[in-house]
């Protein structure tokens, strides 16, 4: 097997791992189910991994913008951060890996700390920063975005996690964005 093979299949089995993990949670999931998903032999993940563990903490590795999010008016982040969530919802199933993340969190403390960390550093504190630099205070922009973390999350922990209906995505759209808005005017 090339290097270059040896990546490709590498990145093979973590996008068949992150797609199970999201949909299944940390448990449901056997490594032998990843391998035969992946089309390889479960050695390749212990060896590329060093076992499910590993696989998971690989999953869930985060990386996604959200500061674009904050470039414009106060009065017009409800339908930015509206968008950017439609889109990440409404992707291929389980590829959103704060999804892997929000459903291995009640399994794993591992996960609950790393999502815990990407919404404080990546949502959290830039929308508190971002609400300051509009003009209000520091306290009432740490609750305004602490009401907007919590909304969000709590939407997709609803709709995602306890699977109700997602709806029409520009329905959903224009409902998060509406109330999102309202949650950073006070």
């Amino acid at each position: 097997m090339t290097l270059r093979d040896a990546a490709a299949t590498r990145q093979r089995i973590l996008e068949h791992a992150q797609r199970q993990f999201a949909q299944h949670g940390y448990t449901a999931i056997t490594v032998k189910g990843i391998a035969d998903a992946a089309g390889v032999s479960p050695n390749l993940i212990t060896r590329y991994f060093g076992g499910k563990d590993g696989l998971f903490l690989a999953a869930t590795q985060v990386e996604i913008a959200v500061s674009n999010s904050f470039d414009g008016y106060r009065s017009t982040l409800g339908s930015r951060l509206a968008a950017n969530i439609v889109a990440r919802w409404f992707g291929e199933p389980g590829e959103d890996p704060l999804l892997l993340l929000q459903r291995a969190s009640g399994e794993r403390p591992e996960a609950a700390e790393a999502l815990a960390a990407f919404l404080d550093t990546n949502s959290l504190e830039p929308l508190r920063q971002y609400l300051r630099d509009s003009g209000l205070d520091d306290a009432e922009a740490r609750s305004r975005a602490a009401a907007i973390d919590a909304f969000v999350l709590g939407v997709s922990t609803r709709r995602r996690i306890l699977r109700s209906e997602l709806g029409n995505p520009a329905d959903l759209q224009v409902w998060l964005s509406a109330t999102i808005q309202r949650l950073a005017d006070g």
